[in-house]
């Protein structure tokens, strides 16, 4: 082995979580969350507290462990639900993300397809108390589909036909629906108490809040099992269908997939029309989910830490899935953390904070490993 190597470690420890070979992808999203672990321990420790101890007390405010003490009909199963809920719209948001991704588009426009398609529903649905709840439901998601969908379809559109780029045409949009929305809610749905829309009547709400069952009080999301087949769904198009197959083709070449024949404009447009049908079920679980109302001129953080969570999950379903769970555990848990370790919130919710930016850095890691890997094997190949 050459002394070059030798007195270069951290060269193989690089390659060796993030370089090429078998479950590269998988190696270097663990490689990131260990080094937000780590950067989250040493702020702790630098505030004098026990990384340990943090950790598990942000699991037990998820619900991923039991508490020292619950409030009155509460226990861990209500918890995890409630982080179920939570982390409902960020899987929509986040496979939004992904697939635009995969056809090398950067849709930057969920929270706006959020906020559009949020109080779309609510006003055509929302605040109709006379359609039963099963039909209501059902409605709500599908007005999200359609208004997410179109958005997304006019965002790919302008993409093919006059090549206007999505990323400054997606923030045009987010500032434009923030403004409309705003207009509309301050002038005819204010609550003159809340500042916010006004609250939309139960029977459109995808989320049973404060069912009481065995003796507890539960908030139950009834989307979570549409994100599920959302994601294998998707899974099955990337993997199995003609149109997945273009999909990746356009995203990696698109020169040479409109060389090989495929309609790359058309596979854009597609493309966009799914990911912005998906930010609209996001829209519609986050406000008539997990909330009953719209905060005037804001849009969901959600929507853009969905980016950082997608490419954690290296922008596949199945990952997707995953790395919302775990970004929720750390939002959901941070705020018991807090009041149990004494820390401000704003120093809780930065540990988040580091994990969304190490998961932004996966290419990078990637992209360096892959360097590193090439000079070790010419330096291998120098002292043969």
């Amino acid at each position: 082995m050459s002394n070059e190597i030798k007195i270069n470690p951290m060269k193989r420890l690089m390659v060796r979580f993030c370089g090429p070979g078998k479950h590269q992808l998988l190696r270097t999203s663990l490689f990131c969350i260990v080094l937000s672990l780590l950067a989250g321990a040493i702020l702790l420790l630098s505030l004098g507290k026990n990384p340990f101890v943090a950790y598990g007390s942000i699991l037990q405010g998820a619900g991923c462990l039991p508490k020292l003490r619950y409030p009155g009909r509460k226990n861990q199963l209500t918890d995890l639900l409630s982080l179920l809920n939570y982390a409902t719209p960020m899987v929509f948001a986040s496979l939004s993300v992904a697939i635009a991704l995969k056809c090398g588009l950067f849709n930057i426009c969920v929270s706006g397809m959020m906020v559009l398609s949020g109080v779309m529903a609510t006003v055509l649905v929302g605040y109709n108390p006379s359609i039963s709840a099963p039909l209501a439901r059902i409605l709500v998601v599908l007005i999200g589909i359609l208004f997410g969908g179109a958005l997304g379809a006019l965002i790919g559109w302008l993409k093919y036909r006059f090549n206007m780029n999505e990323v400054v045409v997606a923030i045009m949009f987010n500032y434009i629906i923030s403004y409309i929305v705003s207009f509309f809610i301050r002038t005819d749905f204010i609550d003159p108490v809340t500042r916010q829309s006004v609250e939309i009547g139960q029977n459109a709400r995808l989320t049973l809040m404060d069912v009481q069952a065995f003796g507890l009080r539960m908030n139950i999301t009834l989307v979570m099992p549409l994100a599920i087949i959302c994601i294998f769904l998707i899974r099955f198009l990337l993997q199995r269908t003609r149109l997945g197959f273009e999909l990746k083709a356009v995203g990696s070449n698109r020169k040479a997939s409109r060389y090989a024949g495929m309609k790359v404009g058309r596979t854009m447009i597609i493309t966009m029309v799914i990911s912005g049908a998906l930010a609209g079920l996001a829209g519609v679980s986050y406000y008539l989910g997990s909330y009953a109302s719209i905060q005037p001129r804001v849009v969901p953080s959600l929507g853009f830490d969905a980016i950082a969570v997608a490419l954690l999950g290296n922008s596949t379903p199945v990952g997707c899935f995953f790395a919302s769970l775990l970004v929720m555990i750390f939002n959901s848990g941070t705020t018991y953390m807090s009041s149990r370790l004494g820390v401000l919130r704003e120093i809780a919710s930065l540990i988040t904070s580091i994990l969304l930016l190490f998961s932004a850095c996966g290419v990078f890691f990637r992209s360096l490993a892959g360097r590193y890997y090439g000079e070790i094997l010419d330096s291998e190949a120098k002292h043969e």
